[in-house]
C-alpha cells in the first residue's frame, strides 16, 4: 500500500495525537517530558515492526516533506538569537556554552572509544554522542542520512533509540541531581516567596499576547524567506567540500533578519508566532520521521548502546558536580543550572525547562537559571554543536 504527500500527512497528525492520546493516559511518560510526536511516532514503528515480523508487508509512505518541516524548525530556532538577551545573561551565557561545547566532544570521544571496544564504526560512537544526546532527536535525524552515507547502517533507528533514551534519561536524574546539591549545601533561592508568582524572568516573555492573521501570514513569509536565502548558503558550504546539514543556512539568515529587526524594528518580528510555527513543524517532522522507522535494523545493537548510554549517563552527572555547579556560582541558581545541564545534554531543551520548573515550584524561584539554561541549550548549542559534529564526520572518514 502506497501513500501519497497529502495521506502520509493525515497519517502524521493522526500519529501526533496518538501521543498526547498516550500521555494522557499514563501521566508519567507526560511528567518525563517525552513528546507526543516520539511517543506516537514509536507507536506507529512498533506496530509496523509487528507487521514485518508476521510477514505482512508494511505500508510505504511518501516522505518528501520531512526535509522542508526540518529545515522550517531550525529556521525558526535561528530567529531566536538575540543580542538583548545574550547581554542580559552575561559571561555566564558564555561560559555555559563553553562547558556543554567542550563536553560535546568529549560525549563523541568516549562514544568513538566504546563503539570501536564492540567493534562497531567509530562514527557509531558520534551518532550516539553529541548527535543525539546533546543534538535531541531533531538534530539525530537530521545528521542520520550523513551517517548513513558515512557507513553507520539504521542511523536513523539508531539515532532515535538513542535520543529517546537520553529524554528519558535526562528526565529521570537532573532532577534528582540538583535536590542533591541543593539539600547538601543548604541552598535557597534568593528571590522571596511572595515575588515568585512567574517562574519564568520577563525577560524571556513575549510581547506580543494576540496573533491575528497578517501576523501568522508574515511569520510565515519571513520564515519561508529565510529557508529559501539559507539554501543558498547551505549550498555554497556543501561545495567546499564540508559536509553539513540542510538547517544551517536557514539558521544563520534567521539570525541576521533577528539582529537587523532588534536594531531596526522594520519587520516586526512576531516571536511568539515563530514559537508556534517551530512546533508545529517539528512536532510534524518527528510524528513523520519516527513511523516510518524501520526497528528491525537495531537488532544486535541493544547491548553497545545500552553501555554507551550508561557510560555518558555517569559522566555528564560528573560534570554537573564540577564544574558545572562550581562555575556557575555555587548558589541556588547554579544548583536549578546543573539540573537543567542534565536535561538538555541528554535530551532536550524542553527537558531541562520541566527539570528546572519542577525544582523552583519546590524551592523557589531562579531567575538567572531561567535565562541562562533556555539560552545555551534552545539556541546557541545548536550552532556549536553542529560545527562538532561537522568536525567529526568530516575527519573521522579520513583516519
Amino acid at each position: 500500500m502506497k501513500f501519497d504527500l497529502l495521506q502520509t500527512l493525515g497519517v502524521a497528525v493522526v500519529t501526533l495525537f496518538a501521543g498526547y492520546g498516550l500521555r494522557r493516559v499514563v501521566p508519567a511518560l507526560a511528567r518525563l517530558n517525552i513528546p507526543p510526536a516520539v511517543l506516537g511516532g514509536l507507536l506507529v514503528a512498533s506496530a509496523l515492526l509487528l507487521a514485518r515480523s508476521n510477514g505482512v508487508a508494511a505500508p510505504q509512505f511518501d516522505t518528501s516533506l520531512q526535509r522542508p518541516l526540518l529545515v522550517a524548525f531550525f529556521t525558526t530556532i535561528g530567529f531566536s538569537a538575540s543580542v538583548s538577551l545574550l547581554r542580559a545573561g552575561g559571561p555566564q551565557v558564555l561560559l555555559l556554552l563553553a562547558i556543554t561545547s567542550v563536553f560535546a566532544i568529549v560525549q563523541n570521544l568516549v562514544g568513538i572509544a566504546l563503539a570501536m571496544g564492540f567493534g562497531l564504526p567509530p562514527l557509531f560512537g558520534v551518532l550516539t554522542g553529541s548527535v543525539t544526546l546533546t543534538g535531541g532527536p531533531a538534530t539525530g535525524l537530521a545528521f542520520a542520512p550523513l551517517f548513513e552515507r558515512a557507513g553507520v547502517i539504521g542511523a536513523d533507528s539508531i539515532a532515535i533509540a538513542t535520543a529517546m533514551a537520553g529524554i528519558v534519561l535526562g528526565g529521570l536524574i537532573g532532577g534528582p541531581v540538583a535536590t542533591l546539591l541543593i539539600e547538601k549545601h543548604r541552598l535557597r533561592s534568593a528571590v522571596p516567596r511572595s515575588l515568585t508568582g512567574s517562574i519564568v524572568p520577563a525577560t524571556l516573555a513575549t510581547a506580543d499576547a494576540r496573533i491575528g492573521a497578517l501576523v501568522v501570514i508574515k511569520t510565515i513569509v519571513v520564515v519561508l524567506l529565510a529557508m529559501w536565502m539559507g539554501s543558498w548558503i547551505s549550498a555554497m558550504i556543501g561545495s567546499t567540500g564540508v559536509t553539513l546539514p540542510g538547517y544551517i543556512g536557514g539558521m544563520l539568515i534567521a539570525a541576521a533578519i533577528r539582529y537587523l529587526d532588534d536594531v531596526t524594528g522594520w519587520i516586526g518580528l512576531s516571536h511568539r508566532s515563530i514559537d508556534l510555527l517551530g512546533a508545529v513543524a517539528l512536532s510534524l517532522f518527528l510524528a513523520m520521521a519516527l513511523m516510518t522507522l524501520d526497528l528491525t535494523k537495531l537488532a544486535g545493537l541493544a547491548l553497545p548502546l545500552i553501555v554507551i548510554l550508561c557510560v555518558q549517563s555517569a559522566l555528564a552527572i560528573a560534570i554537573c558536580l564540577w564544574p558545572v555547579f562550581q562555575l556557575m556560582g555555587r548558589d541556588y541558581d547554579a544548583a536549578v543550572m546543573t539540573g537543567g545541564f542534565l536535561g538538555f545534554i541528554l535530551g532536550t531543551t524542553a527537558n531541562a525547562m520541566a527539570v528546572m520548573r519542577a525544582l523552583v515550584e519546590n524551592y523557589g524561584a531562579a531567575p538567572r537559571a531561567f535565562l541562562v539554561a533556555p539560552l545555551v541549550g534552545a539556541f546557541f548549542l545548536d550552532f556549536s554543536n553542529a560545527l562538532v559534529i561537522t568536525v567529526f564526520l568530516n575527519l573521522l572518514p579520513r583516519l
